[in-house]
């Protein structure tokens, strides 16, 4: 790519590629190999324990490779200790070789750790004694570890968690506990010391803190393609003064070249591995929380669509549905469908789906149909049931017929 500048439909392909979607989906079955592949491109799987549909985090996997065993990421993570959970973009699955750099990510000032230090400093002998407790008695759970005057499971009002969780949590963002696992009931965070958790090459392993920025920031812009500094910056929610002096060293280096996009008012870095495919035969849901989607303004400028979570919106004013996934057709995002698994009576329910302007309805709902049906098989459930909602809706219903299992 000799060209200094890059028209809006290039940008939008190199972006794509760069997340996976510039090949097909493994035509056979999907193992461990497969997830390491789509992670190490990614660099991180942000979790979200939403289970409307199925949490965010196997979602993220669906989208660029089809069906496969969720336990083989639970595998990956909590078994065979490859991949770990630490807050990155937000609370997030990274390979476990990234951990001396996300701790560096604790130091960032934003709400969230300023709230848990001052929690941490209001309940300086509790903090002493949960880590104590842990140390003691191993991995444990929130609702295992008592409060301070011996109850348990009293919510303050933070989140509605109990000081025992903020204490739990605020250890964890610090780097002192890990993870060790998830409880089946309500997906609960198991802690435990992170020299038990983390191996020791990893957990020992002292990074400095510009080289751990400059190496997220290195991450960040492979699993992009092409990004403004606001683009790459938010990917590990790093503040973008310091995010642009790693750049420009990153730049400097060769690593990344600046350029120009149609229609975009900033510059962007292109990464050097990028690659501009011809096309992009996509034809996929994507979760809420994927990184194609979750930087608001990136998504409205690479994709012309204006995308809301509408989850803790009130009911009566949401336009889109409760739990709405765009779909990725070609290098296009064409729709939008609120899904919702009804896993009592085996039905995938989409009680809303809305067209985006200038789609071909068509199209879209014969592209979009069986996507419905694969994730309904995936999911163990044997019909996919449409809400007649306007001609689109109309439209998919038709095109969704037919029972899922098999």
């Amino acid at each position: 790519m000799p060209r200094s500048d890059l028209s809006a439909g290039e940008a939008r392909r190199i972006a794509l590629a760069a997340q996976g979607f510039d090949r097909a989906r493994p035509a056979g079955r999907v193992d461990a190999r497969h997830i390491r592949r789509v992670i190490g491109r990614l660099g991180l799987l942000q979790i979200d324990s939403v289970s409307v549909l199925v949490p965010a985090h196997y979602l993220v996997l669906f989208s660029r490779l089809g069906p496969y065993d969720l336990a083989r990421l639970d595998d990956l993570v909590y078994r065979r200790r490859e991949l770990t959970e630490q807050w990155a973009h937000e609370a997030s699955i990274v390979p476990v070789e990234h951990w001396p750099l996300i701790r560096h990510l604790a130091a960032v000032r934003t709400w969230r750790t300023r709230a848990l230090e001052a929690l941490m400093e209001r309940h300086a002998d509790y903090a002493v004694r949960v880590l104590a407790h842990v140390r003691e008695r191993g991995p444990l759970a929130a609702a295992e570890m008592p409060e301070p005057d011996g109850a348990r499971g009293r919510a303050s009002e933070w989140w509605g968690w109990t000081l025992a969780k903020e204490t739990l949590e605020a250890h964890f963002t610090s780097g002192a506990l890990a993870i060790a696992g998830r409880r089946s009931a309500g997906f609960a965070r198991v802690y435990d010391l992170a020299e038990r958790v983390i191996p020791a090459e990893h957990h020992g392993r002292d990074v400095e803190r510009d080289d751990a920025l400059r190496e997220l920031l290195r991450i960040a812009a492979r699993a992009h393609g092409i990004g403004t500094v606001a683009d790459l910056a938010d990917y590990y929610r790093i503040p973008q003064r310091e995010a642009r002096a790693r750049l420009a060293e990153l730049a400097a280096d060769g690593e990344l070249r600046e350029v120009r996009v149609e229609g975009w008012r900033e510059p962007a870095y292109l990464h050097e591995s990028a690659a501009l495919p011809r096309a992009i035969r996509a034809a996929t849901l994507l979760s809420p929380f994927d990184p194609v989607v979750w930087y608001r303004p990136r998504t409205a400028r690479l994709f012309g669509f204006d995308y809301r979570i509408e989850i803790y919106t009130p009911k009566a004013k949401r336009r889109w549905g409760y739990y709405v996934l765009p779909f990725l057709l070609g290098e296009r995002l064409v729709a939008r469908a609120d899904l919702k698994a009804d896993r009592k009576a085996r039905r995938l329910l989409v009680p809303a789906a809305h067209l985006e302007p200038g789609a071909d309805a068509a199209a879209v709902a014969e592209a979009l149909a069986p996507e419905l049906r694969q994730v309904a098989r995936w999911l163990a459930l044997d019909d996919v049931v449409v809400a007649r909602k306007g001609a689109f809706g109309r439209q998919l219903a038709l095109a969704a017929k037919g029972r899922c299992a098999g």
